[in-house]
């Protein structure tokens, strides 16, 4: 009897630790932070596509821009934070808009999949009625899971896109760190970048860090082999998830953005 009752107390805690987790999950995969517009515009980084219409921020080439990028961030901070593609792409001609999702940075707005993915289209959209072709979407991360899932909603508007760090499916990262948990039946985001990239026919490069504690390269491969698109993997050794930049230099850019941007020369 006092087995028995001792089995269903540990029942009963493992049923209430797996309904937290289903009514919290947003806050192990969000992590936003707020700022006003004058605080995440500086260094030659203006909102866009303008400061009351807010959707993130650009920064223009010298001199004509050859294509346009957009970057989808990774989960955490704003788009502020990541200046760092604005400096090495507009360096190769292009121009720069770092996404914002909705709930970040400056924007209001629903944090969730369907919220960003919807949002991400919209955004991509807009951008190709501004600037027209060629358009290239980097994703970053959870960022990775946003481009792969608006970019083959918006296919016939996109060159090519770049997918950093990113994996196949999010329950299987989840899975990975939480191996205790039935994340398969928990996740109510999937973000199924295998699913959503099935059709996508344009060039895409898949950047993976050797020592991803985060998401693990083997994710990102996965992910890479399950592509029928034109296709390229970059493993950036010794890097881990958040210290890859610090790996790569202007000649990989380049040679990342040429491979994008080849089929239309």
């Amino acid at each position: 009897m006092k087995f028995t009752r001792m089995m269903v107390g540990l029942v009963v805690t493992y049923m209430i630790v797996l309904a937290g987790v289903a009514i919290l999950q947003d806050r192990f995969l969000y992590f936003p932070q707020k700022a006003t517009i004058e605080e995440v515009t500086s260094g030659g980084l203006r909102a866009w596509p303008t400061p009351e219409t807010y959707r993130g921020l650009v920064a223009e080439p010298d001199g004509s821009a050859r294509a346009t990028v957009i970057v989808f961030h990774g989960n955490a901070g704003h788009a502020g934070h990541r200046a760092f593609y604005a400096a090495a792409l507009t360096r190769l001609g292009l121009r720069v808009i770092l996404a914002e999702y909705p709930g970040y940075g400056p924007r209001t707005g629903a944090l969730g999949e369907a919220s960003l993915v919807d949002d991400a289209q919209q955004t991509i959209a807009l951008a190709h009625r501004l600037y027209g072709a060629p358009l290239l979407l980097i994703g970053e991360s959870l960022g990775a899971g946003v481009a792969a899932a608006a970019g083959s909603r918006e296919r016939d508007k996109i060159a090519g896109m770049m997918l950093i760090t990113p994996w196949d499916r999010l329950e299987h990262v989840a899975a990975h760190h939480f191996p205790w948990l039935p994340v398969r039946w928990l996740l109510r985001d999937r973000y199924d970048s295998v699913t959503h990239l099935a059709s996508f026919d344009r060039p895409i490069l898949v950047m993976v860090a050797e020592r991803d504690s985060i998401v693990p390269a083997r994710f990102g491969e996965a992910l890479y082999n399950s592509l029928s698109a034109p296709r390229k993997l970059t493993v950036v050794k010794a890097a881990d998830h958040n210290d890859w930049i610090g790996h790569v230099d202007e000649t990989w850019w380049r040679e990342a953005t040429d491979f994008l941007l080849t089929p239309l020369h």
